[in-house]
């Protein structure tokens, strides 16, 4: 009977790991499909130029909130920055909880998207966890056409926040939000629990099932080495 319970533990455990691992995998799917969708959207797309000048982009699919404008939320992602001949790096994985998201009333989940566009703000998500608005300067970012207009006042903004809800796509502040690194997905990915910044700093391959969306973001915009 000891030696069953043994055996059948260990199946659990393996089965949950390999749960795991597959939720990571289909956050990264979910992710290139939300990029996707934001870049397609009409008016209410995000602009490629803005894409073209950032330095890190973290999405986070299906986020969870309550039924209401303010509530509890969580949702983790992945994210990528730029490496110095300017492709994409990644995937680093993270967490995202708290925060005003402004989002509709009974809306249960979201889709967000942040740019980080400047290099002080790439130093500072790539920290083991930070706090949006308080340590860093976070701008709902524009739609569609209106970033031509405005392309100063979003460009002083350390980060650019956008969501989808019930199909659409808004800026969004994300301020309050804590913004951290999750080593358990990192390892689920890389075979060991890596930090975001070992990740997006240092030449780690990209994983086989990242590679998709990695590509998919070199062909919207690679800097050109100087």
């Amino acid at each position: 009977m000891k030696v069953l319970l043994t055996i059948l533990t260990a199946c659990g455990l393996m089965l949950g790991a390999k749960n795991q691992q597959a939720e990571a995998v289909k956050r990264l799917t979910a992710s290139k499909e939300v990029l996707t969708d934001a870049l397609n959207a009409g008016d209410k797309s995000i602009p490629r130029d803005l894409i073209e000048k950032a330095h890190c982009i973290a999405i986070i699919p299906s986020m969870k909130q309550g039924g209401f404008i303010v509530g509890a939320k969580y949702g983790k992602g992945v994210m990528f920055c730029r490496k110095e001949s300017g492709g994409w790096r990644g995937p680093a994985t993270v967490r995202i909880e708290g925060g005003s998201f402004g989002l509709q009333i009974g809306a249960g989940e979201a889709d967000v998207i942040m740019l980080v566009m400047n290099k002080t703000g790439a130093e500072k998500i790539l920290k083991n966890e930070f706090k949006l608005g308080a340590n860093a300067g976070v701008m709902a970012g524009p739609l569609g056409r209106t970033a031509q207009a405005e392309t100063d006042v979003f460009m002083r903004a350390e980060i650019l926040g956008y969501s989808r809800s019930r199909g659409v796509f808004a800026g969004i502040s994300l301020d309050g939000s804590t913004l951290r690194e999750d080593l358990d997905d990192n390892a689920k990915l890389y075979g060991k629990k890596l930090s975001n910044e070992q990740i997006l700093l240092e030449a780690r391959p990209t994983p086989a099932v990242a590679r998709p969306l990695r590509n998919m973001l070199n062909q919207i915009s690679t800097w050109e080495k100087k």
